[in-house]
């Protein structure tokens, strides 16, 4: 089958998932091609059987904004008539989805189509689509679409009482883990990275969005340092990681504080990390979560949204209720203080991750949806 993928090709689960799904549909045989604005973060050089079509946005004076939802629709429907494309996979509702609307629209003046699956990832729908200047073009261009999943029955609730989507169904297909890289037992030198062995190393990886709560993080890790030695590593970047800097700053534990940046290879990290920090305000599903549970690493987050699918609670972590620093610190030293827990909590956490959101079976569902799409 040929498919083409367009998602967001910044830092982000969105883009991540996107970016796995296609190099795994590769893997099994699939011809992939990505079609958006930058070559995706997770994505290497070169591939068998995956390509990558830049999108590219000219400016004109008359355009104060460029709009590349529209050079989005034109460089799709040139892959698709060239490439012979089968489907069409949009993560990310605006505007990908409106984009393939449009892609296929032009397609059919030649009598030709294409099935477009769009996959609702979180803000999207809860936050950008129920804008109300985007309300209306978001629930039409999910509606639209031929298949339509989200990454959590959370997600696909809201998406319903948002839209309402009529005449239409939300089909739930997770994120998922590639157990061979998120593995701690497959990166034997983790042990030497970011701190001596025998001190604990708190962990957070995101876009540092308002959402994420990234001086949360601080905080909690500052009451977990008052008690014991430990590191906390902060990976990812963005508008608030200035305030997360200042925090650390202003509390006094900036030399316990690493924050590396963008880096597209976390597992690694995570095999070096002993709890994961989530306190976001709400996720539709948490993939930074799943790859540190997947590696062995508890998480300590908010009891919001998808979260609670992901993570079960007093077995793989713990969940507190959002903004409740006082509440995760105590989940974080209660579990970091008893090694007994901590190794308790570690095994089942990368047991769960495979049993319930393995690259095979997730892989499988988008595959099975695809032969459904075209063979309706």
């Amino acid at each position: 089958m040929n498919i083409g993928i367009t998602c967001y090709p910044t830092y982000g689960g969105s883009g991540a998932l996107a970016t796995e799904l296609g190099m795994a549909l590769a893997a099994r045989g699939h011809e992939v091609h990505f079609i958006t604005y930058k070559q995706p973060f997770r994505l290497p050089s070169f591939l068998p059987r995956v390509y990558f079509h830049e999108v590219e946005v000219n400016r004109y004076p008359l355009f104060e904004f460029p709009p590349y939802d529209l050079a989005l629709a034109v460089r799709m429907h040139e892959v698709i008539v060239e490439h012979r494309l089968d489907v069409l996979h949009c993560h990310y509702a605006i505007p990908h989805a409106t984009s393939a609307f449009l892609a296929r629209e032009m397609l059919r003046v030649g009598k030709r189509d294409i099935k477009v699956v769009t996959t609702l990832h979180g803000t999207d729908i809860t936050i950008v689509g129920q804008d109300p200047s985007y309300q209306t073009i978001t629930k039409f261009s999910i509606e639209r679409s031929d298949r339509i999943t989200a990454v959590s029955e959370f997600l696909r609730r809201e998406t319903i009482a948002a839209f309402g989507c009529t005449g239409c169904s939300v089909e739930v297909i997770p994120n998922f883990i590639d157990p061979e890289v998120y593995d701690r037992a497959a990166h034997p030198r983790a042990a030497t990275l970011l701190a001596p062995p025998e001190i604990p190393v708190l962990m957070h990886i995101s876009n540092f969005r308002a959402v994420k709560r990234v001086v949360d993080v601080v905080r909690i890790f500052a009451r977990v340092r008052e008690v014991m030695p430990a590191v906390l590593v902060m990976v990812g970047d963005g508008p608030d990681r200035v305030d997360a800097e200042l925090e650390a700053r202003t509390l006094g534990i900036d030399g316990d504080v690493q924050f590396l940046g963008k880096i597209d290879a976390v597992a690694p990290l995570l095999a070096r990390a002993n709890l994961f920090l989530l306190p976001s305000r709400s996720e539709s599903f948490g993939l930074s979560a799943l790859e540190a549970l997947a590696s062995g690493v508890p998480v300590v987050g908010s009891r919001a949204g998808g979260l609670l699918e992901v993570i079960r609670e007093g077995e793989t972590g713990e969940l507190c209720p959002v903004g409740d620093v006082d509440a995760m610190a105590e989940a974080a030293l209660g579990i970091l203080r008893d090694g007994d827990k901590w190794r308790t909590m570690s095994d089942a956490a990368a047991a769960d991750a495979r049993a319930r959101f393995s690259q095979d079976a997730v892989v499988s569902q988008y595959e099975k949806l695809y032969e459904r799409a075209v063979g309706a």
